[in-house]
């Protein structure tokens, strides 16, 4: 059925998009050989350490009979001549014996990874404290059993498809749909040199001879990502790995291919982000700091951290005062010249936790149970705000027995005259939770408003989906314009209210944009539209869109999210058999996606009445017992 649903779905044309002549990974250890400071930093570095084989060197944890007991599970640790080893006993009884594969990670916790299949890899959920020095659970409140979609074995735990592409040096997933096994290979694992300048090949060749490269896709010393590349290149460099996002690749792109023709940002949407931008979920770094004036100033991410060690490049609030002090730095030329690092500043006793730059504009998040990440926002502390948006505030963040109220007072004692303490889209995304009708005016002015950041105007537009209508469809379609790909792309989305002929006429010059992001978005459009009227040129580019676009969803038949997508396209194109066998995908990998199951009963009683729609609600209501959803569906068969 999968081979079927992938023949008729799936065009598989997506390809490489840099480099006609690709050059060839040569490993890290000949980097060394020229580069050996860079290399010696790296070594240790958490990059460098981000996926090892087990040995004495590598993990940290006591396999020395150690053991865990907990959210249903038993797990004794051990190691002989062989490797490491966990014997591990599940919520429903059964024992299975574990050889640890591989090793993720180094501070502050270490987790491990296990072949369950052959090819298949799977990160375990209990992981280890170094500080604490003791096993853990990552998800203390989760007791599930082995048939629980979200359970370590898992496809949602899977290493090969949610992890390794950036634990790795061009990984390649290599997964097989119709045996659905795992091919996987990488050139190297962990964060290599190459996995972020580009595979070496062809600057060996430089090397020996100092002829300038001349082949497209590469600079002249060889590279796919030149060293020179320049603050916005690298920060989207970083941002592949650093970024909560969806891949359109099956693997590592090739560094230096552009962040939107490789991923599709997160926005900040509810249950990722709080209403004014901070981190809520774990999203790592890029969005966050795409709302920062830092980044808006051309600041990049080696100002702050060294690429090699992956340390900041300073210690404390010196790594701030690099610009932000009487001195300034020529660098950044707009800065105030001021002193910052000061109680008349940050109002704190010097040397005390308040005084600490990060603590009031960096405040962190603790994922993963002890892992505490800090927001790149760079936000002023706002509790001036905390009412309109319940977003948490960095004063009360530490001063734990205090209120927002009292946070907000303080400040404005401090800063009388403060200029910062104006409007905030936070206040508009807020306002589109409690009273969505009220917020469409004002959250279709912050999508049009250049002096926002670009992640917040696209949030805007797709927060306006839901209310969309051909006269806003037609007052944001300027939008489809803008420099920024993601406004593009969720203005795109907005084309789908306005009359078909409107559509058409404004997403036809989408689907030759440079930009990978943007020609899926206006290719997906199309999915609804009427295409027989088209001119040939326009069809020609609508079927390289959608062929492009097809092939990405081919890179992801591992995952549940793309069935659905899949059992969709079959429902557009009147295939019940095909978005059958979608849902039943969908369901084998996440058995509690219960959208998934509501669409299977739906086609078995259209295609064969109710009866057969009892049986498909049944089966589901036997895997989720309480979903009021499925209850209501069978209350009504």
């Amino acid at each position: 059925m999968i081979a079927r649903l992938s023949a008729l779905l799936l065009a598989l044309t997506f390809g490489p998009a840099i480099a006609q002549e690709t050059p060839a990974y040569v490993g890290s250890a000949q980097c060394a050989s020229c580069h050996a400071a860079e290399a010696e930093t790296w070594k240790g570095s958490h990059h460098g350490l981000a996926w090892t084989e087990p040995s004495q060197d590598t993990i940290v944890a006591d396999f020395d009979n150690s053991s865990f007991e907990g959210n249903g599970m038993t797990v004794k640790f051990s190691h002989d001549d062989k490797g490491y080893h966990a014997r591990v006993t599940e919520r429903d009884g059964v024992t299975t014996d574990y050889t640890v594969h591989s090793v993720i990670g180094i501070a502050p916790l270490q987790q491990y990874i296990f072949e369950t299949e052959p090819g298949r890899l799977q990160s375990f959920d209990v992981v280890w404290d170094d500080d604490l020095k003791k096993w853990y659970h990552l998800y203390p409140d989760q007791e599930l059993p082995p048939s629980d979609g979200l359970h370590w074995t898992g496809s949602y735990k899977n290493w090969n498809a949610r992890c390794a592409e950036c634990h790795a040096t061009g990984f390649e997933k290599n997964y097989d749909p119709e045996t659905r096994n795992y091919h996987s290979i990488q050139a190297e694992i962990g964060v290599g040199c190459e996995a972020c300048h580009g595979p070496g090949s062809k600057h060996l060749e430089w090397v020996e001879n100092r002829i300038p490269v001349s082949i497209a896709g590469l600079d002249a010393h060889g590279f796919t990502m030149p060293t020179d590349g320049g603050a916005e290149k690298w920060i989207q460099q970083c941002a592949g790995c650093h970024s909560r996002r969806e891949a359109f690749g099956e693997g590592n792109p090739l560094p230096g291919t552009p962040y939107h023709d490789a991923y599709r940002l997160s926005l900040l949407t509810p249950g990722l982000y709080h209403s004014d931008g901070q981190i809520l979920q774990e999203v790592y770094e890029y969005g966050s700091f795409l709302q920062s004036k830092m980044y808006a100033k051309g600041v990049s991410c080696m100002n702050c951290h060294d690429p090699h060690s992956a340390q900041l490049v300073a210690d404390g609030n010196a790594v701030c005062l690099q610009c932000h002090s009487p001195a300034g730095n020529p660098d950044f030329p707009t800065l105030p010249l001021k002193e910052f690092d000061s109680p008349a500043h940050h109002f704190h006793k010097e040397g005390s936790e308040g005084a600490l730059c990060r603590n009031c504009h960096m405040v962190e998040q603790t994922y993963m149970g002890i892992d505490e990440r800090a927001d790149h926002s760079f936000r002023i502390p706002r509790p001036d705000l905390a009412a309109e948006t319940g977003a948490p505030d960095a004063c009360t963040t530490c001063h734990k027995d205090q209120t927002a109220e009292w946070a907000a007072t303080k400040i404005e004692e401090w800063y009388p005259d403060s200029e910062k303490r104006g409007p905030h889209f936070g206040t508009t995304i807020a306002r589109m939770q409690t009273e969505p009708a009220g917020a469409v005016p004002s959250l279709a002015a912050l999508a049009r408003d250049k002096n926002s950041p670009d992640i917040v105007r696209a949030t805007a537009l797709y927060l306006l989906e839901a209310a969309a209508d051909p006269k806003l469809a037609g007052s944001t379609s300027a939008l489809l314009r803008d420099p920024s790909p993601i406004v593009r792309s969720s203005a795109a989305r907005l084309q789908r209210a306005a009359a078909p002929e409107d559509s058409v006429k404004y997403l036809s010059p989408l689907l030759t944009d440079p930009v990978r992001l943007v020609r899926f978005a206006a290719a997906q459009e199309f999915l609804s539209l009427p295409t027989a009227g088209l001119s040939q040129s326009v069809g020609s580019n609508l079927k390289r869109a959608m062929d492009e676009w097809r092939g990405s969803l081919g890179n992801r038949l591992d995952f549940p999210e793309t069935h659905l997508v899949l059992g969709g396209l079959a429902l557009t194109m009147r295939n019940l058999t095909a978005a059958t066998g979608a849902f039943r995908e969908v369901v084998r990998l996440d058995p509690q996606r219960v959208e998934a199951w509501v669409m299977l009963v739906r086609i078995a009683a259209a295609q064969n009445g109710p009866d057969a729609a009892r049986r498909v609600v049944d089966e589901a209501l036997a895997i989720n017992p309480e979903d009021p959803a499925l209850r209501d569906l069978r209350s009504q068969l």
